[in-house]
């Protein structure tokens, strides 16, 4: 890889000019990539009379010869690339510095590129007091719909008991019921539904009545409404998938690997390998201008073949998630399937240098990383116990779907989300600033402390930083840096 991904500071000069007396020297223009930047930004009232200064959480790193990335990942979080002589400009407020002061040094003007840091959280007024970061409340009450027990694999780390058991009808329709009941008592805008199982698509039939129904009701009460199914992709008949597409339900593959890599995590009940199955699957998808988004489940077991199955997804320029594994009651006679720290670092810089060298023209930043979420600053992990039901094919409703058999309500309950967000019980879903070791670090807005559930099933605690934090940190700057290759290989420069 070019440049340092090891969190060098900016202090550290790489340039070739003998010294780092750089900002009194006559500089060109500034050229500035940025992944939230428009041609035009608005000025800031009163920047003339601001004493500007780097942001204290600033993060600069190299990514590429000639080109720094900047951050504030407490702040706006935007990652921006600077050519030399925008770095230097930035350099340059290190201490409390007026506009006029600043513009003395540099005979291009710099109003502009300033306004630009000012944006972007890379330099902030040093006499305005911080602001506490604060979540937006949730606007999409999100739904789990456990349609059936039934599944036609054995995932090694399925914490599904397999039967034949699903949810009848009349219970799918309460479920459904009870989902808006709840966005309607808190106000939600809209409501987004996961089909899932066991393999939701064995009841098809069932997934559609259970749509059509939902679709009218959000019509009827105005609310935006989205969904998609999760399936193992080992077979969708080409009349279903267009049956999917005629009903806006998108689709969600689960592929750990390509051939064995896959086949170890997520064989038939037979023993038999199932990749052949999901690559025909996802042809045919492609093939018919549906393209899936692709979960992956990482393991010890396939941790050796993610370069390849990332070549395989970055051909087919498909969307994305590393999930890692979490262990459950039924898959812990399986120690083979737990990482190690050093394990899964050494694995993800591998499958890094493969997206390295086929960057994708969407952003990367909500996908690589297990739960943590690069895009946007925000202070939990996931959805459960605030914005999340998991409903079960009996009509229990749990705060996680890897939790589905300790339910806390059930879908008769007047507003069965509020009895979800009361509930004390098992593991919290607590804001990263009351996490110990998370509320000082610089990560916490990106990190918000990783899963909790796995977090108090490994140390019996809920304000505590993950087990894999280690894991988090060190991958953070790798992340960060394939971002900004991918700005300077797609991005419109802005040229001040």
């Amino acid at each position: 890889m070019h440049g340092n991904t090891s969190g060098r500071d900016s202090r550290d000069c790489d340039c070739d000019c003998g010294d780092c007396g750089l900002y009194t020297k006559v500089l060109p223009a500034y050229k500035i990539t940025s992944g939230r930047l428009t041609m035009e930004q608005d000025h800031i009232p009163g920047l003339n009379f601001k004493k500007l200064q780097q942001t204290s959480t600033l993060r600069i790193q190299a990514c590429n010869d000639g080109t720094w990335l900047a951050c504030n990942p407490i702040g706006a979080g935007t990652v921006t690339v600077l050519d030399y002589p925008a770095l230097a400009l930035l350099e340059h407020f290190r201490s409390p510095t007026l506009l006029a002061q600043a513009q003395s040094s540099f005979q291009h003007p710099i109003e502009d590129a300033t306004t630009l840091f000012y944006h972007t959280g890379l330099i902030n007024d040093s006499e305005q007091v911080a602001v506490k970061h604060q979540e937006p409340a949730p606007q999409i009450l999100q739904a789990w719909l456990h349609i059936t027990n039934a599944c036609n694999l054995n995932c090694q780390y399925c914490y599904v008991h397999k039967d034949k058991e699903q949810m009848t009808d009349d219970t799918s329709q309460r479920a459904v019921d009870a989902i808006f009941r709840s966005a309607l008592k808190q106000h939600f805008a809209g409501v987004r539904i996961k089909y899932a199982g066991g393999e939701a698509s064995l009841l098809w039939q069932r997934v559609l009545e259970v749509h059509r129904y939902a679709s009218l009701l959000a019509q009827q009460h105005k609310l935006d409404f989205s969904a998609y199914i999760i399936t193992n992709g080992v077979m969708l008949p080409r009349r279903l998938v267009e049956q999917f597409k005629e009903h806006g339900i998108d689709i969600t593959i689960s592929l750990d690997g390509i051939n064995e890599y896959h086949d170890t995590q997520r064989p038939f009940a037979s023993g038999l390998g199932s990749f052949k199955h999901v690559d025909r699957t996802i042809t045919q998808l492609l093939a018919s201008n549906v393209t899936p988004h692709i979960n992956i489940t990482v393991s010890q077991r396939n941790l050796a073949g993610l370069p390849s199955l990332l070549a395989y997804i970055l051909e087919r320029d498909m969307p994305f998630t590393l999930s890692y594994y979490r262990e459950n009651a039924r898959s812990t006679h399986l120690p083979d399937l737990q990482y190690g720290d050093e394990q899964m670092i050494t694995a993800m810089r591998a499958a890094f240098q493969v997206i390295e060298e086929h960057l994708p023209q969407r952003s990367l930043l909500g996908s690589l990383i297990d739960k943590a979420d690069l895009r946007a600053n925000h202070s939990h992990a996931c959805s459960a116990g605030r914005n999340y039901l998991v409903i079960d094919q009996r009509g229990g409703i749990a705060k996680c779907h890897t939790e589905i058999k300790r339910t806390v309500t059930s879908i008769d309950a007047d507003d069965p989300l509020q009895a979800i967000q009361e509930d004390r019980s098992d593991f919290l879903n607590l804001p990263v600033d009351e996490k110990e070791g998370c509320n000082t670090c610089t990560w916490r807005y990106w990190c918000t402390g990783g899963c909790p559930l796995v977090t108090y099933r490994t140390t019996g605690r809920n304000a505590i930083r993950s087990p894999n934090c280690h894991i988090y940190q060190a991958l953070f700057p790798d992340a960060l840096r394939l971002e900004a290759l991918r700005l300077l290989k797609y991005g419109s420069p802005v040229i001040l």
